[in-house]
């Protein structure tokens, strides 16, 4: 969208707003510790001061603005500790409401799944192309959630996103994202909930692995431990910094299902 077709439109002007400082902030060209001046965002964006202040304050609530006494808004500081939280958050949160919800997912939502995976494969696709197509597929489910469950998973991605671009930009994290998300969708189109739950879990446990440390292999993790152990999952080496290749994963869990074999470039597990 051109910065000047938000002019002239009430109806639409704080998410027109909202979605092009978001763009900016997670595309790095508003970086971290960027004081955003609402004079100078009113003059960029030609919007008046209003929806502008409502735009930054759905920003402030997603983390990816902050308030500084007697200085405004600026751009919130980048930390891995975010991606951990917001994967452990997920974690806990959206793999047992898609074993919730599996009956309800209709051939409609599995098709835009289907041509969303397609995207994600082309090979000529874009890291950025990638990253919305991405989020297309997980998004085709928001709406078979509960109203606070889809906000708080919006949330969570957005919060993730800005991490993802470096980490997309290794052809291995293309494609083990590609094979779970084949995998995840084979286990909706069966309506297999057990299945598709297990499938989650390490795909997003591999996505917060991958995503830390790819920027610092001796990060110690705190959140993710506390939220595998009470949702009975064992991750070998999880506690070792620096630890190089895969890592084992094992469920617990009385019920846990039966899966194939599965391995990324952090994450295996072993029929």
């Amino acid at each position: 969208m051109e910065l000047a077709d938000m002019a002239g439109r009430p109806g639409t002007a704080v998410n027109d707003i909202y979605l092009a400082i978001r763009d900016r902030i997670i595309g790095g060209d508003y970086p971290p510790g960027l004081r955003l001046s609402q004079q100078q965002l009113a003059e960029e964006l030609r919007v008046s001061r209003t929806p502008l202040r409502e735009a930054l304050q759905k920003l402030e609530v997603e983390g990816l603005v902050i308030g500084q006494a007697n200085r405004g808004m600026e751009v919130a500081p980048v930390a891995l500790s975010d991606v951990e939280n917001s994967y452990a958050l997920r974690l806990m949160v959206e793999p047992v409401t898609v074993a919730a919800i599996v009956a309800r997912v209709t051939e409609s939502d599995v098709a835009a799944m289907a041509d969303a995976l397609a995207e994600m494969e082309r090979p000529s696709i874009s890291i950025h192309e990638f990253q919305e197509a991405h989020w297309r597929f997980h998004r085709a489910l928001l709406d078979r959630y509960p109203e606070a469950f889809t906000d708080l998973i919006r949330t969570l991605h957005t919060r993730i996103y800005r991490h993802q671009r470096l980490y997309f930009s290794r052809p291995v994290a293309l494609a083990d994202f590609t094979r779970l998300d084949q995998v995840f969708l084979d286990a909706l189109r069966d309506h297999d909930g057990a299945r598709a739950k297990q499938v989650l879990e390490f795909h997003l446990l591999d996505a917060a692995l991958g995503l830390v440390r790819d920027v610092d292999p001796t990060y110690a993790f705190d959140a993710l431990p506390v939220t595998l152990d009470g949702l009975e999952i064992e991750v070998d080496g999880l506690a070792r910094p620096d630890h190089g290749g895969p890592v084992d994963i094992r469920w617990r869990r009385a019920n846990a299902a039966s899966l194939p074999a599965l391995e990324t470039a952090n994450l295996r597990y072993r029929a």
